[in-house]
């Protein structure tokens, strides 16, 4: 009869993505995550496999929970221009913040593996597409209430907002100025403003 493991597999994977999200996936060693989760390389290996195979369940687990807290409220049936509005707010934010220098660990992903590794590649792709499909939610209600006039083009608007979004947040990832990041957040509010129906 086995040994029962004497951690947390999902507490461990947490420090996991604290790591990679800090680090990134090169310049994070074996070694680098035997520290960081207190747990010897032979329970690291049974439990999550290789450093690949625990890089793709950390960003699992980072859109799990990530993406809900960030843009959750976008998807509900209510969201609408004022919800476009916080979002564009926060990002703007963000610059000012305790996590500026770390971004969006997915972005960050997208920018250092993405195209040439197919399991993290498919991980930012349906990322990118759950953003933007949150966004066509929120500028579809618009719509649907009168908010917005129904000639705007909904999808390709939406495109624009998500490439904004994952600028802004390659931005704050690269500690840029947070003048910078504020000012592209306000045009983009300004943009916002021109949906809204006259």
């Amino acid at each position: 009869m086995g040994r029962k493991k004497a951690f947390d597999g999902r507490e461990k994977l947490g420090h996991a993505v604290a790591l990679f999200h800090e680090k990134g996936y090169a310049a994070t060693s074996t070694a680098d995550l035997v520290e960081r989760l207190e747990i010897n390389r032979k329970s690291m290996y049974a439990e999550f496999g290789g450093k690949q195979e625990m890089f793709e369940a950390a960003l699992e687990l980072y859109y799990e929970t990530w993406f809900p807290e960030n843009f959750g409220f976008l998807e509900t049936k209510t969201a609408g221009l004022n919800e476009m509005r916080e979002l564009l707010a926060r990002l703007g934010e963000s610059a000012r913040s305790d996590h500026a220098g770390y971004g969006c660990f997915l972005c960050n992903t997208a920018v250092e593996r993405a195209a040439n590794d197919g399991g993290s590649g498919a991980q930012v792709q349906r990322y990118v597409e759950s953003i933007s499909a949150a966004i066509q939610n929120a500028l579809g209600n618009a719509v649907a209430s009168g908010e917005s006039p129904d000639s705007i083009d909904i999808e390709t608007e939406a495109r624009f907002f998500t490439s904004h979004v994952f600028g802004q947040l390659t931005l704050i990832r690269s500690n840029v100025a947070p003048d910078v990041v504020e000012a592209a957040a306000a045009v983009a509010r300004q943009h916002l403003d021109k949906l809204a129906a006259n």
